[in-house]
């Protein structure tokens, strides 16, 4: 009966909102009409040119939504509940902010793997967080999906049909502008590299500075790689050798206090266990039976924690796919699927 417990409180209850459309869901009311009417045109362009499902998702917060976790199993949830992208090709695309609560995620299909890993979190570190943190969301909101589509075809939005010289041509001019106004000038072009290579230096020296040991004042001792496991609890060494984070160790020479810092990754395929804690949690999702037209669908998501081996799984319902042409926003997605790829931000 105690297992049967553990497995049940493990599982949190979650409840999603129910889409109006397969592009715009503004739940948290940023955009204008306008601006959702040209948001959705550029969506709809991308599912009539390549055929790819692209949806957009604001929330006020997740406790609207019975939630209280970190965001990861819940885009992953959220995305899946809906069924984004093809369901043979798993290409969808979600790009989820939650206003109130601060964090964003672009969750992708499970087609791309971890392929997509590294290109979402630079479009959100370097084109939409930067925007968020001014308050100014539409504009975070275009500029994001304009380079998540960049990303996922290789051409931006309004240039499908374009010859390749002049997609060429327009990605150097957008790559100067975004140079011109990230650095205020091209000159500044030239200090780039110099600067990137003093913060990595600042970043390496800040973890690496002296400290001392808040029992007796005596200078601590940073540990390495090898020698910090032993101060390390298992859950921790499991995150370092899943990439999920990264410990540094400092030791008092005198008294022997040790004390342990984390550093998470900046992006991670494995989400936070609600067990023990640590992200060491794997999702993995396969459609049991694919939705149709005149009948809904099944998925089974499989979780399983790698620190503490807890294991769990959830069926849930693929809803019927709506035939629908290019020029409507209306319909059902297309019973696509996410493993809990993307990446994720806060500002």
């Amino acid at each position: 009966m105690v297992l049967v417990v553990l497995s049940i409180t493990t599982v949190q209850a979650q409840n999603y909102p129910m889409y109006s459309e397969i592009y715009v869901n503004d739940f948290a009311g940023v955009l204008n009409a306008d601006q959702r009417d040209r948001l959705r045109g550029t969506l709809k362009e991308l599912k009539a040119k390549r055929g790819v499902e692209f949806t957009v998702v604001t929330l006020n917060t997740l406790q609207d939504h019975d939630y209280s976790g970190p965001i990861e199993p819940f885009a992953t949830g959220l995305f899946n509940s809906w069924g984004v992208g093809d369901a043979g090709k798993n290409d969808g695309v979600m790009l989820l902010a939650v206003i109130e609560d601060r964090v964003m995620r672009i969750e992708v299909g499970s087609g791309y793997g971890t392929s997509m890993n590294g290109p979402m979190q630079r479009v959100i570190d370097g084109t939409i967080l930067p925007q968020f943190r001014d308050g100014d969301y539409p504009e975070g909101l275009f500029a994001g999906v304009e380079e998540v589509i960049y990303q996922i075809t290789g051409t931006y939005p309004g240039d499908y049909d374009a010859p390749q010289y002049e997609q060429i041509a327009k990605r150097g001019w957008r790559w100067a502008e975004g140079l011109i106004a990230g650095l205020g000038g091209f000159a500044w072009a030239l200090l780039a590299p110099v600067g990137f290579g003093l913060w990595r230096g600042w970043k390496f020296i800040s973890r690496r500075r002296p400290r001392k040991c808040p029992n007796d004042g005596t200078w601590m001792i940073w540990l390495g790689e090898k020698d910090d496991d032993a101060h390390l609890i298992k859950g921790q060494i499991r995150e370092e050798g899943l990439k999920s984070a990264d410990y540094d160790v400092w030791l008092c020479p005198a008294c022997d206090h040790s004390h342990v810092i984390r550093h998470g990754a900046w992006f991670s395929s494995y989400s936070k266990c609600p067990r023990c804690t640590f992200h060491t949690l794997k999702t993995e999702t396969t459609v049991l039976t694919s939705p149709t037209t005149s009948s809904t669908g099944q998925a089974k998501d499989d979780y399983h924690c790698l620190n503490c081996n807890e294991r769990w799984s959830a069926t849930r319902t693929l809803p019927v796919r709506t035939k629908s042409s290019s020029s409507s926003s209306s319909g059902g997605f297309g019973g696509g699927s996410s493993s809990g790829g993307g990446a994720s931000g806060s500002w």
